[in-house]
């Protein structure tokens, strides 16, 4: 069981099921949603329950992103299919979850680089992430 949730306590939720690694998106929606890459881990959406009040923005024609109203904090991407991906810092204690690499690396920031020998793609890449169709 892993638990997590916003900074102010408002919004928690547990999983129960295994998560993916974490991979780490330096898309521009992702970078603007965070100031930063989002470090995102996913699990089935039946072994996540959430308490509080989501408030979720339609960022893209695929995709949602879910935060807390109240102090800000970025929680979850939402894109149609069985998984929900959850911000890997919202996560309480230690989680145990490695990186496995990077996506969108062709929108990164030009004021860091990546450089922990993980693989990166370009863009979207299946073999990484669950993100769904």
């Amino acid at each position: 069981m892993k638990t997590g949730g916003c900074l102010c306590g408002a919004i928690r939720y547990d999983v129960d099921g295994p998560l993916r690694p974490v991979v780490n998106c330096h898309c521009q929606q992702c970078r603007k949603t965070s100031g930063h890459h989002v470090a995102a881990t996913s699990a089935a959406r039946e072994h996540i329950r959430i308490s509080g009040a989501v408030t979720w923005y339609q960022s893209s024609d695929t995709a949602r992103r879910g935060f807390c109203a109240i102090c800000g904090s970025n929680l979850f991407w939402d894109g149609a299919g069985d998984n929900l991906s959850i911000f890997a810092g919202s996560l309480d204690g230690e989680t145990g979850q490695k990186t496995a690499g990077h996506i969108y690396v062709a929108d990164k920031g030009d004021y860091y680089e990546i450089t922990d020998g993980l693989p990166q793609a370009q863009k979207h890449d299946p073999n990484l992430t669950t993100m769904v169709k």
